[in-house]
């Protein structure tokens, strides 16, 4: 099973809560994501919580491609 140091990724206020609760927060629930920065997401790609974010296909065509990287 994947762990996680949550205090690393997440805002202070959100460390402590829930998994299905940090998953509906906003996008700025994440540490170093800006309130604003959550608003652009939204009206680029109509993402509104973590959970829409993780889901991005975007972002997901992006790790698959890092991981075909195998000169790092």
């Amino acid at each position: 099973m994947a762990s996680i140091d949550l205090g690393g990724v997440l805002d202070k206020a959100w460390a402590d809560k829930s998994l299905p609760e940090i998953l509906a927060a906003s996008v700025d629930a994440l540490k170093g994501v800006s309130e604003r920065q959550g608003e652009l997401l939204k009206e680029a790609f109509g993402i509104k919580t973590v959970a829409d974010l993780a889901d991005l296909k975007f972002a997901r065509w992006a790790q698959a491609l890092a991981a075909l990287d195998t000169a790092k």
